[in-house]
């Protein structure tokens, strides 16, 4: 384990976050800081109170109604700028819209701070594009083997038939996402023809951010007061972890609710949050995604932060890579609704 204060040839590992002394700034702190490089809008990475921002000009409109009124310059995926005596450039994450691994450069030294990703091109978020390194700090937030995605058309046909048992039945379908990333990647994926979709104001706000942004993303309603079984039956509505069950619920009768989340391929998980149904679908790589990841940026260094760290860090030293554990405040993908990020 690393400790608080551990500085190397390119970033520092603080209490406040990763620093990079010789460009002056901290990518995704966790303390308020005079300069902050952000990977994406999440808000375990992009938090308030930091004296200037950069990030990707797909990730700003939603980092901005995310934290209001800040200093926020944008740069465009695979643009180099210099900053001090590094070079810095923003590439594909594929983890949400707008999402960016950051690749810092100082003397030919090449680190890059992964954020958070997933090597499926899930067909909303710009695909993942591995950047060559000598450093690699990589989530692992689901850094165990038993963590084996399905492909993402099988989940979306699987949802689709959960949603059409329940519309024929004259159930409304609840399923919990994230407000940024999940519930627009289920919009894009499934067909709507089986009824109507309902957005929790949280959702929606994101997703009409998402489409005047040019993101491809069926019609839908916001929910608010007008809005029932009545006058959308057989609907999907989809609300943020923890708001299946708040007032608005009694107004669609009977309901069926679900989550969508990588943890509910851990059976456990499933049974704690008394779900009738877990589509196992996350915006984090699997364990196959993550260390094909790993392989491809031909790092020989890679720190790992957020999940399975010290199982995770073993393997990676047993494949004979110099892997070390970096604690962070991030969080990826928590299996608990209260602690889930929008």
């Amino acid at each position: 384990m690393l400790a608080a204060m551990t500085c190397a040839p390119v970033l520092c590992f603080t209490d406040r976050g990763l620093f990079c002394p010789e460009g002056d700034f901290h990518i995704d702190p966790w303390r308020p800081v005079d300069r902050a490089l952000v990977t994406h809008g999440h808000s375990d990475h992009a938090r308030p109170g930091h004296g200037a921002y950069l990030c990707t000009a797909a990730a700003a409109p939603v980092i901005r109604h995310r934290l209001g009124d800040i200093r926020l310059d944008t740069i465009a995926y695979g643009e180099k700028r210099g900053i001090g005596g590094v070079t810095v450039s923003f590439h594909p994450a594929g983890h949400v819209p707008g999402s960016a691994q950051i690749r810092v450069e100082r003397a030919g030294e090449v680190w890059v701070v992964s954020g958070d990703y997933k090597i499926e091109s899930d067909g909303l978020s710009e695909p993942f594009d591995p950047v060559v390194c000598h450093t690699f700090i990589s989530e692992c937030t689901f850094g165990l083997p038993v963590f084996r995605w399905r492909p993402q058309a099988e989940v979306m046909a699987g949802l689709a038939r959960w949603w059409a048992a329940n519309a024929a039945r004259g159930v409304t379908s609840v399923l919990s996402a994230y407000s940024l990333g999940k519930a627009q990647r289920i919009m894009a994926g499934i067909a709507p023809a089986t009824g109507p979709l309902i957005l929790h104001p949280a959702v929606d706000a994101v997703t009409e951010i998402l489409r005047t942004q040019g993101y491809a993303l069926p019609p839908a309603t916001r929910l608010a007061p007008g809005v029932t079984a009545k006058t959308h039956p057989g609907a999907l509505i989809l609300v943020p972890p923890g708001a299946e069950g708040t007032s608005w619920a009694g107004r669609f009768g009977p309901t069926e609710t679900a989550f969508a989340s990588g943890w509910m391929a851990l059976r456990g998980i499933r049974r704690r949050r008394g779900e009738g149904t877990g589509f196992v679908l996350s915006d984090h790589a699997d364990w196959p995604g993550l260390n094909a990841a790993i392989r491809a940026t031909g790092a020989t260094r890679v720190f790992v932060t957020h999940g399975y760290t010290a199982p995770f860090r073993r393997w990676l030293a047993e494949q004979g890579l110099d892997a070390g554990i970096v604690e962070t405040g991030w969080q990826g993908e928590t299996a608990e609704p209260e602690a889930l990020v929008e």
